[in-house]
């Protein structure tokens, strides 16, 4: 009698050391990820209103922004081509996250060296470096997320980034704490020290095996790449939701416009009504983040018991209501703490609660055969278009005046209701992102 083994069917199950690592190392991950945007954008603007450059200057900033919207065109580099010297070192994963650390950290240090009032110029190259760095960043830790966990992790794994996004928010804050009790040259060189110590932390991260197995890959044809990553889950999108295409394009497109838009003036008008950083930044970074956790599970919530598109519709409803909270601020003379925690508290818990329905719409509408590049799709629609529009917020701002500036911005939420309440009432089951099988959205 012969002894033969029978293959197991049960999915291989990781090593204990290396599954209790792979946690810290994505909370870790997710920090590094989430403060190079927060420094790029808030906190950028209010040195740069601090100094005295016009809102319209700082609303063509935003556009360095446009980095994380366009980085799946460089993701297959990233994907495939070997760093000289750090890919021996490191890896395929960990010399791509290495070396975006190190960009970051270069554009930190740029910005904070820099002296926007004498002159914008080695502001913008460190902004645009910190930007596309990060977007690198980004590219190489989702990459290392799906490789380091099998499938029935990967929710733990996302909830540990976001978690980890969460609690750079909160640094960021301190970073502008920092600066209002020293300087911001501390302040940007603190942070660039930070990224440069976790780069140092990836010698002790494990590269995924499947990184491993693939290092032998050659890097596919950007032809190849594009028609792949994008054209063919395109396409595969306007064959399912046909004559429905355009309007539910339109409402991607246009659903967060009002908070992209409002935010670029944010920070310019607390530096103008007089809060000092201290306040901003401890209200902003240490209280209100909470506020949009909290404001995820209530969307996520009102979405399970009331339906998708049911949400979407209050969502676009408290979008409304809190971006003009922002014109009822700009119209006060006096820098009331109070005011500011009502204000930034409502608003971070309305994206909270805007970006958990948004986010169970957009997977909803992918294909599950395409998923992934299909919400790549949708996601890169609506940050394009509405990042674009945010760089003219400082003109309107500078046209019109803050408080006329957040009331229209905020009259963006209304045309996206009455495309939800239209495509709710008349649109076919899938540009109401029911799947099949799935219960009615009614």
């Amino acid at each position: 009698m012969t002894d033969t083994a029978k293959p197991s069917t049960k999915p291989a199950r990781r090593p204990w050391r290396e599954l209790i690592l792979s946690y810290p190392a994505m909370l870790v991950l997710g920090f590094a990820s989430g403060l190079p945007l927060m420094m790029v954008f808030s906190k950028l603007s209010f040195w740069l209103r601090e100094v005295g450059v016009d809102r319209s200057t700082i609303g063509f900033f935003y556009w360095v922004g446009l980095a994380y919207t366009f980085k799946f065109l460089w993701a297959p580099v990233v994907d495939r081509l070997q760093i000289p010297v750090l890919h021996k070192m490191l890896g395929r994963r960990r010399s791509w996250m290495f070396l975006a650390l190190v960009g970051t950290a270069i554009g930190l240090l740029l910005i904070g060296f820099s002296d926007p009032a004498q002159g914008l110029t080695l502001t913008l190259i460190g902004a645009f470096i910190l930007a596309y760095s990060g977007a690198t960043l980004d590219i190489s830790v989702d990459a290392w997320r799906i490789e380091s966990a099998p499938n029935r992790e990967q929710a733990g794994m996302a909830a540990t980034y976001i978690l980890g996004y969460r609690f750079a928010i909160m640094f960021a804050g301190v970073g502008l704490v920092i600066a209002d009790h020293s300087s911001w040259k501390v302040s940007y060189g603190i942070m660039a020290l930070v990224m440069l110590a976790i780069g140092g932390l990836l010698f002790k991260i494990r590269e995924p095996h499947r990184a491993i197995e693939q290092t032998k890959k050659s890097l596919k044809s950007w032809s190849a790449q594009f028609a792949s990553n994008v054209t063919e889950p395109f396409l595969a999108i306007v064959r399912r939701l046909g004559v429905w295409t355009l309007p539910v394009f339109g409402l991607v497109a246009i659903y967060r416009l009002s908070d992209f838009t409002m935010g670029v003036m944010a920070s310019p008008l607390y530096a103008d009504l007089g809060y000092t950083k201290s306040e901003v930044g401890a209200i902003t970074g240490l209280i209100a983040p909470w506020l949009i956790v909290l404001g995820g599970f209530v969307g996520g919530g009102l979405t399970l018991w009331t339906g998708l598109m049911r949400a979407l519709l209050v969502g676009a409803v408290v979008t409304v209501l809190t971006n003009g909270a922002f014109a009822w601020l700009a119209m006060q003379g006096t820098a009331e703490p109070w005011r500011l925690l009502v204000v930034v508290g409502s608003d971070n818990f309305a994206a909270g609660f805007v970006g958990a329905a948004f986010i169970a719409y957009l997977s909803a509408l992918t294909d599950p055969a395409n998923a992934a590049t299909q919400y790549a799709v949708f996601s890169s629609l609506y940050a394009f278009f509405c990042k674009f529009l945010a760089g003219f917020s400082g003109v309107l701002a500078d046209a019109i005046g803050y408080v006329n500036f957040f009331l229209v911005t905020a009259s963006y939420g209304l045309p996206a209701a009455i495309l939800v309440i239209w495509i709710m009432l008349r649109g076919s089951p899938e540009a109401r992102g029911i799947q099949s099988g799935s219960m009615p959205d009614a």
